[in-house]
C-alpha cells in the first residue's frame, strides 16, 4: 500500500447495568465470547432469525423474533421476546408464542388494536394482537400445498402473556406453498386494517375491519423487481418525502436468494396505495422494470451488504418515525457461522427517510439518534500523520470519516495484525465496497469470502462514511444513508488496529471516533 493519511480513532468499552437474561440458567453467563455483539441485540442463547411483531406501546419497544430455544441451528419456530425503552438496552422476556397443533410460529407482525375492533380486549384496555404464519411441518412433509396459514394471538398485559385465538387460522391457504409473513397496520384513510402477505413470487393485500375476517384485495409484483428467489417479510407504510412534504407509500420485500451480492436481501418499491392496489410511482418504475446491463432483474435495495435480511418497521412508533430493524445474517451460511452459545443477531435500529433524488426516490437508512447514548467520549484528529496502523479498543467503534477532493481509491481497513476487513471507495467504478476476503474464519461456507459492492449515487461530492463496528459486524452508512452495507465477520482475535488510507495524497480526510459502551451488564463481572 502507498503512503497514507491516517485517522486516529480510539475506542474503549464500558458496560451498562441492565438485565439481559431470559432463562435462569443464563443469568450469570459472561457475554464476553469472542464474537458476541456488544451493542447489537442477540439472544441470550440458541438460534434466532427474522425480527417479528415490532410494535411500540406505553413507552416500550417490543422486539419479537424467530427463535428456537433448543439449538443453535434453525428448528421449530417460536416467537422470542425482548423490550426496550430506548432501542439500545434490551430486556429479555419469556418466549411469547410456542408451536401448537396448527404448526410452528413463523414470521408476522403485531399491532395495538386501539379501538378494540377485534373484541379481544376492552375500550379501556386495547389488546396487543400478533398476526403470524402457522407452518404445518406434517403437511409440508406430506407434499401438501396448503401447509401455511395465518393465525392471531392477543395480549392484554403489555405482551407479557398471550392467548391464541380459538378460531385460528383466520386466513386459510388457497393452495400456495409459500404463503406467509403477514405485516398488518391500520390505515385511517381507508378505515380498515391492511395485511401485506408474501405469496411465493409476489405480495397479496388483504383487508379487515376486525383483524379476524379478512378479504383479498389484490396482488403486486409478479413482473417487477428481483425474482431470484422466494419473496418474504413484506412491509407497507406511508411516508412523507423529505423537503417536499408529498406522501408516498413504501413497500419492503425481502427475497431469498437473489440479493445484489448473493443470497438473501431486501428490496423496496415507492408508489401509491389506494386501499386496494399498490402502484409504483412512474418516476420509480424504471428502476424495478426489466433487466440491468448484466441481465439481472432491476431492483432497488435497502442495504447492499450480505447481512441485512427480513427487516421491517415498528408499528405505532412515536413521533411518526419509521424505525427499521433487520436480521444480521444471510441464509447462505446462517446455520453454520462459528458461534456456539448463540447464533445470529439483529442490525442496529435505523430511522428510514424518503428523499427525492434525480426525479425519483431514495429510501435512506440512518442509525437512530438514541445510539449517541452508547458514546463514552470522542477523539478527534487532524489528518496529517502517516502512521500505517493505529491501535484501538477491540469492543466497539463508531466513526465518522469524510473523504473530499476524491481522485483515487480511499477507505478504511480494520485488522488484528493478521486478518482484516476493508471498507473502501472504488473511485474508477463509482462503487463502495466491503472486502472480507481475509476477514477471519470463513471455512464454514464457500459463500462467505469475497468483495461486495454498492453503487454510489454522487462521487463528485465529499463522501461521508459513518461506521458502526461491533465484534463481529460492520454497518456502513454512506452520505446520510443513501448507500448502506451491513456485513458480519469472524476474526480469530478481535480487530484492534485501524487504518484510514488514500491512494492519492491530495485526497482530504477528516474523521472522529467514539468510544462506545457495551450494553451487556455481564461484562462488569
Amino acid at each position: 500500500m502507498h503512503n497514507i493519511n491516517t485517522c486516529i480513532l480510539l475506542v474503549a468499552v464500558m458496560a451498562l447495568n441492565i438485565s439481559c437474561a431470559d432463562r435462569p440458567e443464563v443469568i450469570n453467563r459472561n457475554y464476553n465470547e469472542l464474537h458476541r455483539p456488544q451493542f447489537h441485540f442477540s439472544p441470550a442463547e440458541k438460534w434466532t432469525n427474522d425480527p417479528n411483531g415490532l410494535v411500540y406501546y406505553e413507552g416500550e419497544y417490543h422486539l419479537f423474533y424467530q427463535y428456537y430455544p433448543d439449538s443453535t441451528v434453525w428448528g421449530p419456530m417460536h416467537w422470542g421476546h425482548a423490550v426496550s425503552t430506548d432501542l439500545i438496552q434490551w430486556e429479555h422476556l419469556p418466549i411469547a408464542l410456542y408451536p401448537d397443533s396448527l404448526g410452528y410460529i413463523f414470521s408476522g407482525s403485531a399491532v395495538i388494536d386501539w379501538n378494540n375492533t377485534s373484541g379481544l380486549g376492552t375500550a379501556s384496555s386495547p389488546p396487543m394482537v400478533a398476526i403470524y404464519t402457522y407452518h404445518d411441518p406434517v403437511g409440508a412433509k406430506a407434499g401438501r400445498l396448503d401447509y401455511q396459514t395465518q393465525g392471531i394471538a392477543y395480549s392484554t398485559d403489555k405482551g407479557r402473556t398471550w392467548v391464541k385465538y380459538e378460531g385460528n387460522p383466520v386466513i386459510a391457504n388457497p393452495g400456495i406453498p409459500d404463503f406467509r409473513d403477514p405485516k398488518v397496520s391500520w390505515h385511517p384513510a381507508f378505515d380498515k386494517w391492511i395485511m401485506t402477505l408474501a405469496v411465493k413470487d409476489h405480495v397479496s393485500f388483504y383487508s379487515s375491519d376486525d383483524l379476524i375476517t379478512w378479504q383479498f384485495e389484490s396482488d403486486f409484483g409478479k413482473e417487477l423487481g428481483a425474482h431470484g428467489g422466494v419473496w418474504e417479510c413484506p412491509d407497507l407504510f406511508k411516508m412523507k418525502v423529505d423537503d417536499t412534504g408529498e406522501e408516498k407509500y413504501v413497500l419492503l420485500v425481502s427475497i431469498n436468494p437473489g440479493g445484489p451480492n448473493g443470497g438473501s436481501a431486501t428490496q423496496y418499491f415507492v408508489g401509491q396505495f389506494d386501499g386496494n392496489t399498490f402502484q409504483p410511482d412512474p418516476a420509480f418504475l424504471p428502476q424495478v422494470t426489466g433487466t440491468d446491463s448484466g441481465g439481472q432483474a432491476r431492483a432497488v435495495w435497502i442495504d447492499h451488504g450480505k447481512d441485512n435480511y427480513a427487516g421491517v418497521t415498528f408499528s405505532d412508533a412515536p413521533d411518526g418515525r419509521h424505525i427499521f430493524i433487520g436480521w444480521m445474517s444471510n441464509w447462505q451460511y446462517a446455520n453454520v457461522v462459528p458461534t456456539e452459545t448463540w447464533r445470529n443477531a439483529m442490525t442496529l435500529p435505523r430511522d428510514l427517510h424518503l428523499t427525492k433524488h434525480n426525479n425519483s426516490y431514495i429510501l435512506r437508512s440512518q442509525p437512530v439518534p438514541e445510539l449517541v447514548m452508547l458514546r463514552k467520549d470522542t477523539a478527534i484528529s487532524v489528518i496529517n500523520s502517516r502512521e500505517d496502523l493505529i491501535p484501538f479498543g477491540p469492543d466497539g467503534l463508531e466513526a465518522d470519516i469524510t473523504f473530499s477532493e476524491i481522485t483515487d481509491d480511499c477507505g478504511v481497513t480494520l485488522s488484528n495484525g493478521k486478518e482484516n476487513i476493508t471498507i473502501g471507495i472504488d473511485y474508477s467504478n463509482g462503487r463502495l465496497f466491503v472486502d472480507r476476503t481475509n476477514s477471519g474464519m470463513s471455512e464454514f461456507s464457500s459463500h462467505f469470502q469475497g468483495i461486495h459492492y454498492a453503487g454510489i449515487p454522487d462521487l463528485d461530492k465529499p463522501i461521508k462514511m459513518h461506521l458502526f463496528i461491533d465484534r463481529s459486524s460492520l454497518e456502513v452508512f454512506l452520505n446520510d444513508g443513501e448507500t448502506v452495507m451491513t456485513e458480519i465477520f469472524f476474526p480469530t482475535a478481535n480487530y484492534d488496529l485501524l487504518n484510514v488510507y488514500a491512494e492519492n495524497e491530495s485526497i482530504k480526510i477528516q474523521g472522529k471516533g467514539h468510544h462506545l459502551h457495551s450494553t451487556w451488564a455481564q461484562n462488569n463481572e
